[in-house]
């Protein structure tokens, strides 16, 4: 084994750990001490870990220790496996990202706006009903790779191979894929992810000019007066939602995982688009690379938005 190949391995085993390490800790973060505890956020996050585990545990770990190894050791079969774990879970976690966005869209909306009153998606229902049609759609996405995806005998082959019946169908299902599971899910994300900022900004622009308001030299003293009242009309107002600042925080975090996901997901767009009309082994490696830093990293992003990244079970 080269030095290269070492580096290469070993940067996908520590995305490998790392991931499942950060999952598995966002999902058991996560869980409700009770059921009258149940919040739709906390199904979302569950969700994500959940999708998220099966690309690291049944598609990262086996093509790290392949790698190790130099050789393919689980046969033919397990491709099948490998194919469908992957578009399985990879489908369900960019919808469940797009439905976290959306969530936190309008929390923050009706945080700001509306004085923190309920919004849609506090609907626990809805929101099940989305995970639920989301599981439909990876599903169908990812039945398919049983009947198609194969190993050809050699040991040494780096990735499985699919073999469709003609490159036709290939290029209309890879299209099809392409289409419903990867660009409608990022406008989602990107639309939402716009709004949010566009939000913080207006906040951050009325909280800096009543700031400049509040300091302003008063020319008399009922002005002076009147700026007291606001003052203290606006402080009873911040003071009677506490938990704004919080949900600011965790929608700042929904856009840093949003602008993660969206420079991921282009790559691994533009790649998959590339190994749809060429095979390229390298395309596959890197497409698979993409998906594995992903997969690492958000999970830990998501835990310090909404202040669980630390050991406290309270």
């Amino acid at each position: 084994m080269e030095v290269q190949d070492w580096i290469e391995s070993s940067i996908r085993a520590f995305f490998c750990l790392t991931g499942i390490t950060g999952n598995f800790w966002l999902g058991l973060r996560s869980l409700p001490k009770s059921r009258s505890q149940v919040r739709p956020n906390d199904v979302l996050f569950i969700n994500l870990a959940a999708s998220n585990l099966i690309t690291n545990c049944l598609v990262d770990l086996p093509d790290t220790l392949a790698q190790f190894l130099n050789s393919w050791f689980m046969g033919k079969n397990y491709c099948g496996v490998l194919q469908f774990s992957s578009d399985l879970s990879e489908t369900s976690s960019i919808f469940t990202t797009m439905f976290i966005s959306m969530y936190w869209h309008q929390k923050l909306v009706g945080s700001i706006r509306r004085g923190g009153a309920p919004v849609q998606m506090d609907n626990m229902r809805l929101v099940v009903l989305l995970l639920a049609g989301s599981w439909m759609v990876a599903l169908m996405f990812s039945v398919p790779h049983f009947f198609i995806a194969e190993h050809d005998g050699n040991e040494t082959l780096e990735v499985c191979e699919e073999r469709f019946p003609t490159p036709a169908e290939k290029k209309s299902f890879d299209a099809l894929y392409l289409i419903l599971a990867n660009v409608v899910p990022l406008v989602g994300i990107t639309y939402a992810s716009v709004q949010i900022v566009l939000t913080l900004l207006r906040s951050q622009k009325r909280i800096t000019d009543h700031s400049k308001g509040r300091n302003a030299p008063p020319t008399e003293e009922n002005a002076d007066k009147k700026s007291k009242v606001g003052n203290t009309v606006a402080n009873q107002q911040v003071r009677s939602n506490p938990s704004s600042s919080n949900q600011i925080r965790a929608a700042k975090s929904v856009v840093a995982v949003a602008t993660i996901f969206i420079v991921c997901w282009l790559t691994h767009l533009v790649l998959r688009i590339y190994s749809s009309f060429r095979n390229s082994i390298l395309a596959v490696k890197l497409t698979n690379f993409i998906g594995a830093s992903y997969t690492c990293f958000v999970p830990y992003v998501y835990l310090h938005g909404v202040k669980k990244l630390n050991c406290s079970w309270r």
